[in-house]
């Protein structure tokens, strides 16, 4: 399976595993500037914005350390700004959800609060 296809399986994996955990899906792939968020869903009063990484075995590393300070920066600014779009006083939270796709079958790992925002 390809990089991108791997990507957008593990999305769609990600997504109905947190559907099936009580979250409603707000946006996929939202965009803003140079960054991309794959999930934002809500659960009760809390927006998660959720990072999903997936690789196709662990070879390279586990898939939540490609997560790095860089990306973590572009998340928060597309959070901040769906946050402003978004009219519900919320709190927010950043997950990354890990997918392995090895022997035709998904790990799932997920981090909750896997990083917080330290910005205003």
């Amino acid at each position: 399976m390809d990089n991108q296809l791997l990507g957008a399986a593990a999305e769609n994996q990600a997504a109905a595993y947190l559907k099936k955990k009580g979250y409603q899906i707000l946006k996929q792939n939202y965009r803003y500037l140079k960054a991309e968020v794959d999930l934002i869903a809500q659960l009760g009063n809390t927006v998660v914005i959720v990072e999903v990484k997936a690789r196709a075995s662990d070879y390279f590393g586990r898939p939540e350390s490609a997560v790095t300070p860089k990306k973590i920066k572009l998340l928060v600014l597309a959070a901040n700004q769906f946050i402003q779009e978004y009219t519900a006083e919320v709190e927010v939270r950043f997950d990354i959800i890990a997918m392995t796709y090895s022997k035709r079958k998904w790990t799932l790992k997920h981090i909750e609060a896997a990083f917080y925002s330290f910005e205003g």
